[in-house]
């Protein structure tokens, strides 16, 4: 030690130099430097934000926020049967969201959400070191998602563009959103426009497309999945990846066990509820694509290409019961007619590989890719194949064995003497249904069919089914389909007579008859199965739909009158030539307009406007239109004389006690009138019937107009799809009965107009007591060229 001798000789000593150690020195400079890093940084971050904050974009689009929402149909009833628009959304107020749906969504997404200023600065970091040291990861919370999902794009490939936009763009921007948004009202817009999928924006709407549901409905267990999408709607969605997204649900209720945001118990029956994932994720509850169709071509031609960003809701006039009940019946009733005809055989053939397992998958997933689904009718690919049994293979890849009763149908095609080009074999593209658990051949219809029926009171729709697939063939067959309506169209003539002076109790001569047009061809129609009557009133004649006497009543009339006369039901002159054909319905009508026609005998003499759309309304439930139809009691809206409509009732009722609409007593009721309708060579096939709180129209036929078969009728195909959806829209309906109204005579147990009282109406026709014009007579042996 130094020492040194003072004044007084005490030797003074000197406090020994302290020494950094040369580790802690080092550790020393490094922080410094970190800490100037720090500080440059921060000056420039906060330069950059200086300067970057005033460039920042407006919030108007999240402070007024105003996402686009899809057209919405809804049933009467206030069932979803149709959607439409690029982004399928459900806008839902914060308040409506249940709390297991946000705190699923804050497990997985941002826990610390309502504790951060924006951006979650401890995230950033972990993330940093994760993306330099080559991991992966983000920390970006719900406020940074909602500035990046509304003002910027997320394509920048690299960590250094990412960083830069998140430093420059991203955080100011949360900052600024925080600044200017309450965190409910953060959660709120990201939790209704974060895409999820499926063409799904905001938890709502992936609800229902995932899970058929309303969010306040999910369990916690269906939340969770949903709450996994946002990271990879694609890689986690439950219908294309049901693993992957089962296992990032399984870690998001583990999240929420971990944070106590659900108990041990809930945890457990959460982890092992078996979910039900709508596979097809256009599917509704209700079978009603032609209504949704239709409903948006009505709103689309008012409310153009608004219509599918607004967020409009229409309502209309069906109901989801009466919808059923007609899908149904229709889909029944082609089917039946299917049985009847015979199996044609296969739709398509593949050659089956004899590779792995995985390639004979893959082919076959490929080959019924071109045979989607109809209902309960679904593809399958023929494995192997004897007469006695059947093994084919599913889309879904579910295996499957036909046997027994459900080989008879395509029984001839599975003996070896089959044609080999329609042959039951490996390889064969059959349809197959599943009823109580056994399998059965089937095969897609060739002949289409349509249904529709409405309030007689006010032309409200209450079912329409315009085919037997909407996807397979989107032609509307109830207002596009223009067809002959043959014997159906008979009431209308019958009507017109009665202002003619005819009745019911008229006799008429059923024989035949001969007309000669001007150029020497000859024209003789016949009665179905070429039998005759002889003479017979005009009642019986309706009931029995005989050909003869419907012309002999169009004669008298005269074709003029009666073509003016039927557009008083709604019909199209143009379409309904002046020639006597007209009197076994060789025009052309659609279903629909003979909905409304028969409406007019229904309710009294009015004619009502079919009519689909109740009303329309904005996101908020402001009405924007509501729909105001005619009345049937609006005298204004009357076409016929109430004597009139009574008389033909009375006539139409007697159709279905005892004439070609007969089964239609199965139902057990007296309050049910109506008319079968079969055209020239079976054609068309129609039921046109109703309650008189309901009509009804049915009618099957092929696109492309050939024979439905020698034997078959509007009373053998039509009416029982009418009676099917009747027995189910009339249940526990009253009965109901008619007040003859004034000016009509009861006698001899008919009815007469009072001006035209018994033995002072016509008594008969084409018996040798000729009424006709010298003028008329002459017109009765010409028929135009027309007719041919």
């Amino acid at each position: 030690m130094a020492q040194s001798s003072t004044g007084n000789g005490i030797p003074e000593v000197k406090p020994p130099v302290r020494r950094i150690h040369p580790v802690l020195r080092v550790l020393l400079i490094i922080l410094a430097m970190i800490l100037g890093l720090f500080a440059a940084g921060a000056l420039t971050l906060g330069l950059i934000l200086t300067m970057a904050y005033p460039k920042l974009p407006d919030l108007d689009s999240i402070t007024d926020y105003r996402p686009k929402i899809p057209l919405r149909v809804f049933s009467a009833d206030g069932v979803l049967i149709g959607e439409f628009g690029e982004e399928r959304r459900n806008l839902t107020h914060i308040k409506d969201i249940p709390a297991i749906m946000k705190k699923a969504v804050l497990a997985i997404e941002d826990d610390r959400f309502y504790e951060h200023g924006g951006v979650d600065y401890q995230g950033i970091v972990r993330a940093t070191f994760a993306n330099l040291t080559g991991g992966g990861g983000g920390a970006s919370t719900i406020t940074q998602q909602v500035a990046r999902n509304f003002f910027l794009t997320s394509n920048e490939p690299t960590f250094l563009q990412k960083a830069s936009r998140k430093f420059l763009y991203e955080i100011p921007l949360a900052w600024k959103i925080e600044r200017n948004l309450t965190k409910d009202q953060i959660l709120e817009v990201y939790m209704n426009q974060i895409y999820l999928g499926q063409r799904a924006y905001g938890f709502s709407s992936a609800a229902q497309i995932y899970f058929g549901k309303k969010l306040s409905e999910l369990s916690i267990a269906e939340a969770a999945m949903l709450a996994g999408l946002p990271k990879a709607p694609s890689a986690y969605n439950p219908v294309v990846n049901p693993k992957r997204a089962h296992a990032r649900q399984q870690y998001i209720l583990q999240r929420m066990r971990a944070l106590g945001y659900i108990t041990e118990q809930q945890y457990n029956q959460a982890k092992d509820e078996v979910l039900n994932v709508k596979t097809d994720s256009s599917a509704f509850s209700i079978h009603a694509e032609y209504v949704a169709e239709m409903a948006r071509q009505l709103v689309y031609a008012q409310y153009k290409d608004e219509t599918y960003t607004r967020g409009l809701n229409v309502f209309t006039t069906v109901t989801k019961a009466d919808q059923d009940a007609a899908y149904f019946a229709l889909r029944r009733g082609v089917m039946d007619y299917e049985r009847r005809h015979g199996y044609r055989g296969p739709e398509a053939y593949m050659d089956i590989p004899t590779g792995s397992k995985e390639e004979v998958e893959s082919a076959i997933e490929v080959a019924l890719a071109d045979h989607p689904d109809s209902g309960e009718l679904v593809a399958a690919v023929v494995l192997s194949a004897t007469p006695k049994e059947v093994h084919a293979v599913l889309a879904s890849g579910e295996e499957i064995t036909i046997s027994g009763a459900g080989l008879t149908f395509a029984a001839n095609l599975l003996s070896d003497k089959a044609p080999p080009q329609r042959k039951v074999r490996p390889g064969a593209v059959i349809r197959v249904f599943q009823e109580d658990k056994n399998w059965s051949v089937t095969q897609m219809p060739q002949v289409e069919s349509a249904f529709v029926s409405v309030n007689p009171d006010d032309g409200a729709i209450r079912s329409l089914v315009g085919g037997f697939d909407f996807n397979r063939n989107k032609f509307n067959h109830v207002t596009q389909a223009w067809r002959q309506p043959g014997s159906s169209f008979k009431p209308f003539i019958y009507s017109s007579s009665l202002e003619k002076g005819l009745s019911p109790s008229t006799v008429i001569n059923d024989a035949p008859l001969t007309f000669t047009q001007t150029g020497g061809q000859v024209w003789q129609p016949k009665n179905y199965g070429n039998k005759y009557e002889g003479p017979i009133t005009m009642r019986h004649a309706l009931q029995k739909s005989i050909n003869m006497v419907s012309i002999r009543i169009l004669e008298r009339v005269g074709v003029n009158y009666a073509q003016e006369y039927i557009t008083r039901f709604g019909f199209d002159a143009a379409k309904n030539p002046p020639y006597l054909t007209l009197a076994l319905g060789a025009g052309n009508v659609t279903p629909l307009q003979m909905a409304s026609a028969y409406s007019v005998f229904a309710n009294g003499g009015y004619k009502i406007n079919p009519y689909l759309i109740t009303k329309v309304t904005d996101g908020n439930g402001t009405v924007l239109s509501q729909a105001k139809p005619d009345k049937a009691d609006d005298e204004a809206n009357r076409v016929i004389d109430p004597r009139n409509a009574f008389v033909m009732d009375s006539m139409l009722r007697d159709v279905v006690r005892g004439g070609t609409g007969y089964k239609a007593m199965s139902l057990k009721r007296t309050d049910l009138a109506g008319k079968t309708g079969t055209t020239n060579d079976s054609m068309d096939a129609w039921f046109a019937g109703y309650q008189p709180k309901l009509v009804g129209i049915a009618w099957i036929g092929y696109d492309q107009p050939k024979s439905l078969g020698d034997r078959e009728t509007g009373g053998g195909l039509a009416l029982p799809i009418w009676i099917s959806y009747m027995a189910k829209a009339l249940k526990d309906q009253p009965m109901v009965s008619r007040t003859v109204p004034l000016g009509l005579i009861e006698a001899n147990g008919d009815y007469y107009y009072s001006e035209y009282p018994p033995g002072g109406s016509v008594r008969d026709l084409g018996l040798g007591n000729s009424t006709l014009t010298p003028e008329e007579e002459k017109k009765r042996t010409e028929v135009k060229n027309e007719l041919f």
